[in-house]
């Protein structure tokens, strides 16, 4: 089984910049550091409440100037404190479909805990870098194809287009005439730019890196979409991508990877017995991650 990031609630901690290679515990705040904003019947709501609100938040709402965004997120905290106030008053709290969501919620912030405890600490700009240098320095970049395309619905139309084609037709106005794609059709003559190869659905790549440069299919292209008419107007080498291009794509990667080692390890801990239909134990198998 392979196991992704996707597969658990990433931890915000994942969505931080990386962390330093060596940081230092943070010293405890003081009342200075973490005022008190409001209360609830009694229940504090203080800075560290909002800032870890905002930390949940999306990057560009999280540069917003604090005058702005503090007020804005503790109205928001009093009003679910409110709420659940309100919620627990009406004995919401003692319903088993509740109690059962609030465990389950319980659950999902302790898997997390250990996860970013595991995995955050990993993500460093040296992590980051050593990953670079293995998987993407001085490596030829992917391969990228230009091209252009008639999409029709049926396979006897895409023959009559290349009949046509063959014939002496310019392919750009048949694209702008009979083309059913109308991002390229009606702008460009079918005109689908430079792209790489995890752009596009396999058949149509496979296709378009089968043909050389300056050559159209000689035969309908079937995808999901319809039948395709293709041209190759060009093929290149990308260059090699830089660090700084690739460096979100590298912490997510690391992510993975740094998941899929705390589960294995966490596994590694406890015993897992699988039961069948029947109620019985199924047979003890290894693992497959």
């Amino acid at each position: 089984m392979a196991l992704l990031a996707s597969s658990f609630i990433v931890p915000p901690a994942f969505a931080a910049s990386p962390a330093p290679a060596a940081a230092k515990p943070a010293a405890p705040a003081t009342a200075d550091q973490n005022p008190l904003l409001a209360s609830v019947n009694g229940q504090d709501i203080r800075l560290n409440d909002v800032r870890q609100a905002m930390a949940t938040m999306p990057e560009q709402l999280r540069k917003l100037p604090d005058n702005i965004i503090v007020p804005i997120l503790l109205n928001q905290l009093v009003d679910q404190r409110a709420i659940q106030v309100a919620a627990a008053k009406a004995g919401l709290d003692k319903q088993p479909d509740v109690q059962q969501q609030m465990q389950q919620a319980a659950q999902n912030a302790l898997q997390n805990a250990y996860l970013s405890a595991q995995v955050a600490p990993t993500l460093t700009d040296d992590a980051v870098k050593a990953y670079y240098d293995k998987n993407y320095a001085n490596k030829p970049g992917a391969e990228e194809i230009h091209a252009r395309h008639i999409l029709v619905q049926t396979e006897a139309e895409a023959n009559d287009v290349i009949k046509q084609l063959k014939g002496g037709a310019d392919f750009g106005q048949l694209a702008t005439k009979l083309s059913k794609d109308p991002g390229s059709a009606k702008q460009n003559g079918g005109d689908l730019g430079w792209f790489k190869k995890g752009d596009m659905l396999p058949t149509f790549w496979d296709a378009a890196s089968a043909m050389q440069p300056n050559t159209f299919s000689q035969t309908p292209v079937h995808t999901q979409y319809g039948w395709h008419v293709i041209q190759v107007l060009g093929k290149r080498t990308a260059p090699t991508p830089t660090l700084d291009a690739t460096r979100d794509q590298i912490r997510q990667k690391l992510i993975q990877e740094g998941v899929q080692k705390a589960v294995s390890n966490a596994l590694s801990q406890v015993k897992v017995v699988r039961y069948g239909p029947d109620g019985k134990p199924l047979p003890e198998q290894p693992a497959a991650h």
